[in-house]
């Protein structure tokens, strides 16, 4: 808990400050800040700090389980990492809520504990952020930084409002999206709505009126 006070007192959190990569570091290998968050893009750094309350973790649970069987009906290969770090040395890092490898002859990262090296392997196909005290934040400063990364698909699960603001990425350009076109076929209108029965329905409902959708 020291080192946490001293991370709150001596660097802001929630919010992008100049720093070197070896400062990020610093912060992001400590492991009594393991409940944080770390990124870092272009001589900045960001420390995400607030609490995650179950508003996050409903619509976390939600959209990991209808990609993934989605994928799983539709026959398309599939690798879920959740919370898991990404980094380019002296570029960029990320750990956003969950990511995905998608697709056939993609190079997976190694099972070990240490952050996927984006020097050496292939970064995610789909990278999702659930917005529930960052929707400014994950819809532009970090949307740029897996742009960079060379990440295909981005979403923001915006929680207050059950709404996805999805975008395909290329190195030069953005295009809002309401199909996926990482997942083909998948609407993204479906997992809104899935987002919305989340309010009033359990799991389970949620996965059967899924699988009546997909099959």
């Amino acid at each position: 808990m020291l080192n946490q006070a001293l991370v709150i007192d001596t660097v802001p959190t929630d919010t992008w400050v100049e720093a070197a990569w070896e400062d990020f570091l610093t912060f992001a290998d400590d492991p009594t800040l393991e409940r944080a968050r770390f990124y870092y893009d272009d001589g900045y750094m960001r420390v995400e700090m607030s609490p995650l309350g179950p508003a996050h973790g409903y619509d976390n649970s939600i959209v990991s389980t209808l990609i993934v069987l989605y994928a799983a009906i539709k026959n398309i290969p599939i690798k879920e990492l959740t919370n898991t770090s990404f980094r380019k040395a002296r570029v960029s890092g990320s750990q956003p809520d969950i990511a995905f490898y998608i697709g056939t002859n993609l190079r997976l990262p190694p099972r070990n504990n240490s952050p996927v090296n984006l020097n050496e392997l292939t970064p995610p196909t789909l990278v999702v952020e659930i917005a529930a005290s960052s929707l400014e934040d994950d819809t532009e400063r970090k949307q740029k930084l897996y742009q960079r990364l060379g990440v295909q698909e981005y979403w923001v699960v915006d929680v207050s409002a059950s709404k996805v603001i999805a975008n395909s990425l290329s190195a030069t350009q953005t295009t809002p999206i309401r199909e996926s076109q990482v997942l083909l076929g998948l609407e993204i209108a479906l997992v809104e709505e899935a987002l919305m029965r989340s309010l009033t329905e359990d799991d389970g409902a949620i996965t059967r009126w899924l699988l009546a959708k997909f099959n």
